[in-house]
């Protein structure tokens, strides 16, 4: 099972481990990728402060955001699963994970950035400001940069299991699986029952938690509908819809009553 995360706007402190090792991190195909939009966000924000600003989206108070972005080639690094923060990996909770389920997760699950493309929760990087949504002035937006690289190397890792995308829609512009890697792949949202709307906060959390329960019991769903019965043992109410034709994935929708 691969399961595909949205990282967090928040992240932790770089930490003192050792200075980013592009060639180190896993899925090495995606190292040319990954430092042309280093280079250029490093250059970015080494040069006129208020034009990187402006170019991240960032306010007033996320200035100091800017220097850490100019320092990446040379900051401490931390585990991505660490660096991460927000709703969905507070509810994930890593960390509390037991031994078994932590190498599930190192294993299973893979985080989408607009700086990386693609880590996995184990792989040593620093604190960062990149989203997928912003338009780098020499690369432009990085969703559109990552498709290529993504393309030729994510069906390889998807392997011949399920593909459970719990992606925002910008962080799955940058990869869409297709053909019999779409088939095998389930997209979920969480809706609140009453209203039929996605509750931004409460959607991450649920999310986190339903990672966290795939990993701690350790089911493994060898396809989306033997996920959708894994979460209905799981206590979930889940609404599912099969792909009309081939080259589609599935779309899941788990109902919550409360908003918390």
């Amino acid at each position: 099972m691969l399961v595909l995360l949205p990282p967090s706007e928040g992240k932790a402190d770089s930490g003192k481990g050792a200075p980013l090792r592009l060639e180190s991190l896993s899925l090495p195909g995606l190292t040319g990728a990954r430092e042309a939009v280093l280079g250029e966000l490093v250059e970015l924000c080494a040069g006129d402060e208020e034009k990187a600003r402006e170019v991240l989206g960032l306010s007033e108070g996320l200035r100091g955001e800017v220097a850490k972005n100019a320092a990446l080639r040379t900051a401490g690094t931390r585990p991505a699963g660490e660096i991460y923060t927000g709703v969905l990996y507070d509810a994930l909770d890593l960390a509390s994970l037991d031994a078994a389920a932590k190498r599930r997760a190192a294993r299973s699950l893979l985080v989408f950035s607009g700086l990386w493309g693609a880590v996995r929760v184990t792989d040593r990087i620093p604190s960062y400001r990149c989203s997928m949504g912003i338009k780098l002035p020499g690369l432009g937006a990085p969703a559109a940069h990552w498709r290529a690289p993504m393309a030729e190397v994510l069906p390889e890792a998807a392997g011949d299991g399920l593909v459970l995308d719990l992606r925002s829609a910008a962080y799955a512009a940058a990869w869409k699986p297709k053909g019999e890697v779409a088939g095998r792949t389930a997209t979920v949202r969480v809706l609140h029952a009453p209203t039929r709307k996605v509750v931004s906060h409460f959607n991450k959390a649920t999310k986190g938690r339903l990672v966290r329960s795939l990993l701690s019991t350790g089911l493994t769903p060898r396809d989306p509908a033997e996920l959708v019965d894994a979460l209905r043992e799981s206590g979930y109410e889940v609404e599912s819809q099969a792909p009309d034709r081939a080259g589609k994935a599935w779309a899941l929708d788990v109902l919550v009553e409360e908003v918390h």
